[in-house]
Order: C-alpha cells, then sequence, then structure tokens
C-alpha cells in the first residue's frame, strides 16, 4: 500500500485536502507501526518519491502564507493537513539520519520563518503548534545538517546568507541570541496554557533547545538555563494544587534546571518537597508519564 499512496500524494496539490489528509496520515503511520526492518523499506521507498517531497515542501511552505483562522482553538481542514506535513516530514528526518537513507530530493525552510511560526503564533490550534515544534526538536537534536531538509535564512535560490552578527551568533549558528531567547520566552508563555499535549510538546522542545545550546555554547546554555523568569513560571506551574509538584511537565523543568545546575530556580527546599510528595504517594498508581519523569529526576539528583 505504501508505493500507491506515496504516489497518490505526489499526483496532489496542497489544497486537495479531503485526499492528503488520509493518505499523510496513512504514510505517518506507516512508519511508526512497524516493525524497524519495514521501517527502514518504508524510509526508503517516500525518500525516493521526488514529487511526494515536492508536495511536502509545499504544504509546509502553506503555513506562513495563509491567514490565521478567526478561532485559534477551531483546527480547519487545511490547518489538519499541516499538522501531518510536519509530524510526517519530521519523521522522516530522524529516519533517514536513523538509517543513512539515500535522499533524491532535499526540503528548504527558512529558519526564520519556522522559529515564527512558534514565536508569533497568531492563533494557531496547539495541535499545529505541537506539530511544528516537533520539527524544530527534530532538526536541533541533528545540529540543523541533514541530507533531507536544508534550514537556514532565506534558502531562496542564490540568495546571501547573513553574516553572525557577534561571536556568540557565530558560536550558535544559524541561531542567533535574540532567536533563542525569543522562542525561550515563546515556549514559557506556551506553558502557562497548562494543556497537557502542548506542555509534553514545550518542555520536550526545551530541553532539545538547552542540550543544543550546551553543544555549541556552555555559557549561553547555563544562562539561558537560570533565567529568572524559570521561577515564576514553575510557581505558576504549582497552583496549590494537591501533590502538585507530581506532574510530568513539572518534574521535567526541575530536572532540567537541575541538570545545568540553574540553583537560582530550583531550591534544596523545592528538590526537599518533591522528594517528600514522591515518598507520600503510592508509585505503582502513578501515571506512566509521571513515573518515568519522577524517575529521571531522582536519577538527576
Amino acid at each position: 500500500l505504501l508505493f500507491p499512496v506515496s504516489n497518490l500524494c505526489g499526483k496532489c496539490r496542497p489544497r486537495d485536502t479531503d485526499l492528503l489528509q488520509p493518505s499523510l496520515n496513512f504514510l505517518y503511520w506507516s512508519l511508526h507501526q512497524t516493525t524497524p526492518c519495514s521501517q527502514q523499506r518504508a524510509v526508503a521507498v517516500l525518500l525516493s518519491n521526488v514529487p511526494l517531497l515536492e508536495l511536502l515542501q509545499k504544504i509546509l511552505e502553506c503555513t506562513w502564507l495563509r491567514s490565521p483562522p478567526s478561532e485559534p482553538a477551531y483546527l480547519s481542514s487545511e490547518d489538519a493537513l499541516l499538522c501531518s506535513g510536519w509530524l510526517l516530514v519530521a519523521s522522516l528526518l530522524l529516519y533517514q539520519h536513523r538509517y543513512n537513507t539515500e535522499v533524491h530530493q532535499t526540503l528548504s525552510l527558512d529558519l526564520t520563518e519556522v522559529l515564527n511560526a512558534v514565536i508569533f503564533r497568531k492563533k494557531k490550534p496547539i495541535l499545529l503548534l505541537v506539530s511544528i515544534m516537533q520539527f524544530l526538536r527534530a532538526v536541533l537534536q541533528q545540529n540543523f545538517s541533514s541530507l533531507l531538509v536544508i534550514i537556514g535564512h532565506n534558502t531562496a535560490p542564490g540568495a546571501t546568507q547573513p553574516q553572525p552578527s557577534s561571536l556568540q551568533d557565530a558560536a550558535l549558528h544559524p541561531l542567533a541570541m535574540h532567536q533563542v531567547f525569543s522562542l525561550v520566552v515563546s515556549l514559557q508563555n506556551l506553558l502557562v496554557h497548562k494543556d497537557l499535549l502542548l506542555s509534553q510538546a514545550v518542555v520536550a522542545c526545551l530541553e532539545t533547545l538547552v542540550e543544543y545550546l550546551y553543544v555549541k555554547n556552555q555559557d549561553v546554555a547555563l544562562h539561558v538555563a537560570s533565567q529568572p523568569w524559570h521561577r515564576f513560571l514553575l510557581f505558576t506551574l504549582l497552583n496549590g494544587g494537591q501533590k502538585s509538584f507530581l506532574q510530568p511537565e513539572v518534574l521535567r523543568l526541575m530536572t532540567l534546571f537541575l541538570r545545568y545546575q540553574s540553583s537560582n530556580v530550583i531550591s534544596q527546599k523545592e528538590i526537599s518537597q518533591i522528594l517528600q510528595e514522591a515518598a507520600e504517594v503510592n508509585l505503582a498508581e502513578l501515571p506512566e508519564a509521571t513515573s518515568r519523569a519522577l524517575h529521571l529526576f531522582l536519577c538527576q539528583v
């Protein structure tokens, strides 16, 4: 089925949402719900389909070309297709790197546009933001170096790439310091929404971003991780509910701040409170996400 469905997608236009939506979802799940051996073959099939990759390029670009919906919570058919496109490309990006699969057509994306899609949200539905952040995590994990996706500033053919304006910008290239801080502030603001799916995606993106920064410039990473605003964010998330420290996103944030020694964000008092709460609950009854986050926190401590 992978051959005819992927070939069918390659013959479509981005506005053929009724046909493309279930087709891209089928391709996405074909990658994820299969054995490793079949997964490698599936990646090879999709990455050899040039019309499909050209279509995905057009779909992703629609993210910043179309007007935002009037209702932020409303997921239109166009937005749903964008979600499928971003998730499929993020998956192809990771699996191409894992299996070192040959690429027959590259995708080109403007980094500024991708970041602005998260920073300046313009009433984007939550699921679309989550999908774009999945892609952003994938490119960060690969240090913006991929055979499948070329991501930089002004990726139009023949365009001149801007030169870094400082030593810090040069170390973080292609990111710039102002983009890093704008992204961090935007991620913090998204966490305040307290939507479970969004919170999971935001914390994962923040973790990957700080890891990327730490590899590029340790001072910048530690500076970002120790921002005083993080402490205010934690107090906002901890709204006084019972066992409020034992929330997956809170535990993962605490773990992140511990890893980068942000003592001005998380103190011995908070660590003790988490240990006390963990001692009082039945660990076997904790949700899997909470249990996993608590395990990572305790290992970091």
